[in-house]
C-alpha cells in the first residue's frame, strides 16, 4: 500500500486523569510551556493542539485531550443506549451517546474525547504505570475501543521505583492490546520517540513511509542538536585554556588577578549553560546555577609552543629566524625556551620579528619579572566533565520533568541527572543521584578511554596548543575571531569530545 507524505497525520492523546498526556507532548514538541502540567487531576479540562514539522511542512498534529473520569459510568449508559441484543458496531453506538444529553452534561468531558478520538487517525492512550491496574481503566479501554480507531498504549513514568509496568503489560494483553511503547516523558529513553513512531507504523500502515521520516527526521535532529552542544563545550574550553592574565609579581597582586580570571572563568561558563539550555529548548529554571571551584591557577608563559611560532610568523627564511636571530633557529624549533628574552627584545626593536606586535607586551611582561596566570589543567577537566554531563542529561530529559537538574562535577556522564517526576520521590533512580566520586567512575569499566583521558590522563592536543594563543581567547581584548586556526582546532576537539561516549574501555 503506498504511504502518503503530504496528508497530515492527526493523532489524539487520550488516558484518565493524570496520566502525563500533557507531560508526553511536552516532550514530544520538545515545548516545555505546551499546556499546564502539574500533579492534580483534571488539569487538562479542554481540548488542546500541537504540530510536529517535517522538512518545514506540517507532518502531525497531537491533540491532547481532558482525562477520563468515569468509565464505568459512561460504559453501562452506553448499554442503556444501545442494548447489547441490537448488535450496533462500536462507532455508531458512540455516535448515539454524542447525540444523547448525557453528552453535554455528565458525562461532557468524555464526549470531548470521543468526539477527538473519532475525527483523527489513531489514539495515544497514556498510562501512569504507578497507578494499580483498576475496573475503571478496563471499561475506559472498552469505551476508546468502540470508537473504531487503532489506539497505541503509551506506558509513562517507567522510571519510577514504584512502576507496575508488567502488571499494565499483562493487563492490556488480556484486551487485545498487544503492541505498547514504553515512554517516560519525564526521563524519555534516546530512541523513546524512534520506537513508538515504529509501533505507529505498523498499526498505520497506510502512513509507514510518513512516521518512517518522521522517525528518520528525528534521529538527525538529535545528533544535530549533540553536535551543536559539543561545539558550545569545546569553544568554551578553548576560550578558558587560552586565557592568560598578566599581574606583577607581588602577592597582592597576583591574588586579584587570580579573583578576576575566577569571574571570568565563572560567566563564561555561565555563558555556555545558557546557551546548551537553550538549544536544547529547556528554561534557565531547569539548572541552577552553582559556582566552579577554581583552584589551583598556574603561571607560566608558554610562549614557544611550535604551532606558536607558525601562526607568529616564526618561519625558515624570513624575519626574526631568516637573519637577526641566526645561530638560534634550532634552539628555537627543538628546546623552545632556550632563546634569550634580550635577544627577543632587540628582535622586536629592530622590527625583524614579524611575531612582535601580538607577543610584545608577554615577553616585556616577563623581562619585568610579571607573571601570566591562567586556568589550572583540573579545572579544565572539571569544566569539560560538567559540560557533558550537562549534555547528557538534556539529552534525556523530558520537556514535561518538574525537578531541576542536579549533576556533580565529578560524575561521569554517562550517569548524570536525567531529570524527575512531578515529585521527587517518584523520580528514576538513577535521576537524583547527585555523583558518583571521580575515583568510583574511573573505575566503570564501561567508561570510554576518553573520558579516563579527560579525568586524569593526557589532555588532548588541541587544548595544549589553546594554552600558547592568549588571542584565541574570546575572554581577552586581543580576541581574534577570525583565526582559521581557532576554528579547526574547536572542531577537532568538539569530534574529541564526541568519542565521549563512543569509545569503551577495555
Amino acid at each position: 500500500m503506498t504511504s502518503d507524505l503530504t496528508a497530515t497525520l492527526r493523532l489524539a492523546v487520550v488516558g484518565h486523569t493524570n496520566t502525563g498526556k500533557t507531560s508526553l507532548l511536552r516532550t514530544l514538541t520538545r515545548d516545555p510551556y505546551f499546556g499546564r502540567v502539574q500533579d492534580s487531576p483534571g488539569t487538562t479540562r479542554h481540548v488542546e493542539g500541537a504540530r510536529l514539522l517535517l522538512a518545514g511542512a506540517q507532518a502531525v498534529e497531537l491533540y491532547d485531550t481532558p482525562g477520563m473520569e468515569d468509565g464505568m459510568g459512561l460504559l453501562d449508559y452506553l448499554d442503556q443506549l444501545s442494548p447489547p441484543a441490537q448488535r450496533r458496531e462500536g462507532p455508531d453506538r458512540i455516535l448515539a451517546f454524542l447525540d444523547s444529553p448525557e453528552s453535554t452534561r455528565r458525562f461532557e468531558q468524555e464526549a470531548r474525547v470521543l468526539r477527538r478520538l473519532l475525527d483523527c487517525d489513531a489514539g495515544l492512550y497514556v498510562i501512569d504505570v504507578r497507578d494499580p491496574v483498576l475496573g475503571k481503566h478496563r471499561d475506559e479501554l472498552a469505551v476508546l475501543g468502540l470508537c473504531g480507531r487503532p489506539l497505541l498504549p503509551v506506558l509513562n513514568f517507567t522510571h519510577s521505583p514504584r512502576q507496575r509496568a508488567e502488571e499494565w503489560r499483562a493487563a492490556l494483553a488480556r484486551l487485545g492490546l498487544h503492541a505498547a511503547v514504553e515512554f517516560d516523558s519525564v526521563a524519555p529513553p534516546l530512541d523513546g520517540e524512534s520506537r513508538l513512531y515504529d509501533k505507529l507504523a505498523l498499526m498505520l500502515d497506510s502512513r509507514a513511509d510518513l512516521l518512517q521520516a518522521l522517525k528518520e527526521d528525528v534521529l538527525q535532529q538529535q545528533a544535530i542538536r549533540r553536535d551543536d552542544a559539543l561545539r558550545m563545550v569545546a569553544e568554551l574550553l578553548v576560550d578558558v585554556a587560552a586565557l592568560r592574565l598578566a599581574s606583577k609579581p607581588d602577592q597582592a597582586d597576583v591574588e586579584q588577578a587570580s579573583e578576576k580570571l575566577r569571574k571570568l572563568v565563572r560567566e563564561r561558563e555561565d555563558t555556555c549553560v545558557r546557551e546548551l539550555l537553550r538549544r536544547y529548548n529547556f528554561r534557565s529554571e531547569d539548572f541552577p546555577q552553582h559556582a566552579l571551584p577554581l583552584q589551583g591557577e598556574r603561571w607560566g608563559m608558554d610562549l614557544f609552543h611550535p604551532q606558536a611560532l607558525k601562526d607568529m610568523g616564526v618561519h625558515v627564511g624570513k624575519g626574526m629566524a631568516a637573519g637577526a636571530m641566526a645561530g638560534v633557529t634550532v634552539d628555537l624549533f627543538t628546546a623552545g625556551l632556550s632563546l634569550g628574552a634580550a635577544a627577543l627584545v632587540g628582535a622586536m626593536a629592530g622590527g625583524l620579528w614579524q611575531g612582535a606586535n601580538r607577543l610584545g607586551k608577554r615577553v616585556m611582561g616577563r623581562v619585568q619579572g610579571y607573571r601570566e596566570i591562567t586556568v589550572d589543567d583540573a579545572v579544565l577537566r572539571l569544566l569539560a566533565l560538567r559540560q557533558l554531563a550537562l549534555v547528557d542529561a538534556l539529552q534525556r530529559r523530558g520537556h514535561a520533568a518538574q525537578s531541576p537538574i542536579v549533576i556533580d562535577a565529578g560524575a561521569s556522564p554517562r550517569h548524570g541527572y536525567a531529570g524527575g517526576n512531578e515529585t521527587e520521590a517518584d523520580a528514576p533512580a538513577d535521576a537524583t543521584r547527585h555523583v558518583q566520586s571521580s575515583a568510583h567512575a574511573a573505575s566503570d569499566p564501561s567508561e570510554s578511554l576518553a573520558r579516563l583521558a579527560l579525568r586524569s590522563g593526557k589532555l588532548p592536543a588541541e587544548l595544549a596548543e589553546a594554552r600558547s594563543q592568549p588571542h584565541w581567547s574570546n575572554l581577552s581584548p586581543d580576541y581574534e575571531e577570525d583565526s582559521t586556526r581557532r576554528e579547526d582546532v574547536v572542531r577537532s576537539l568538539a569530534r574529541w569530545l564526541s568519542s565521549i561516549d563512543m569509545e569503551p574501555a577495555g
